[in-house]
């Protein structure tokens, strides 16, 4: 909504240019203040800060007062740093599943590739080899052919030959005597 009312009275470029200018100075100063408070140095000198007013609240002897240095004083400066330092840690472990993850992917992605490769060469050799089976049976064809018409070339000379002697053995035969 503030940025809205800020386009709003300044339209112009040249302050929407300051404004991202801003913004960009005030992201990374929240980041700064963020990295340095998210430290356990930072924890053990808030410990130190809210351990000074420890005997004040002690003296007092009021429950209620020592309820509220526990609960406003030491546990809002301590655990703050602390959570922030836990929660740094717990995303270090996501980011590092996130980081094993990738590269286990990548992995399997170059397992895939190669696969690829192996299967694209396979088909390849399976092609070549059906041209092959293809030739051969061709040749098959071509040499069954062939077969086929020397059987029948075969056939015509035996009864050529058949015939032939049959006439032979016709005319050698005396013929008989009347």
């Amino acid at each position: 909504m503030g940025d809205e009312v800020h386009t709003r009275t300044c339209p112009s470029q040249v302050c929407l240019d300051e404004h991202m200018g801003m913004k960009e100075f005030n992201q990374k100063l929240a980041a700064r203040i963020t990295g340095a408070v998210g430290t356990m140095w930072c924890a053990y000198i808030f410990a130190g800060i809210a351990l000074i007013s420890l005997p004040a609240a002690l003296s007092t002897g009021d429950p209620i007062i020592i309820v509220a240095w526990v609960a406003q004083t030491f546990l809002q400066l301590v655990l703050l740093s602390i959570i922030m330092v836990g929660q740094d840690v717990q995303s270090q472990g996501v980011q590092q599943k996130i980081d094993e993850t990738h590269e286990a992917s990548l992995a399997e992605f170059e397992l895939a590739k190669a696969a690829r490769e192996s299967h694209a060469q396979e088909i390849a050799a399976i092609k070549a080899l059906l041209i092959d089976l293809t030739d051969v049976a061709k040749d098959i064809d071509s040499i069954s052919a062939n077969v086929q018409d020397i059987g029948d070339d075969v056939d015509d000379i035996a009864e050529d030959t058949s015939a032939t002697r049959s006439q032979a053995t016709a005319r050698r035969k005396p013929s008989p005597k009347k």
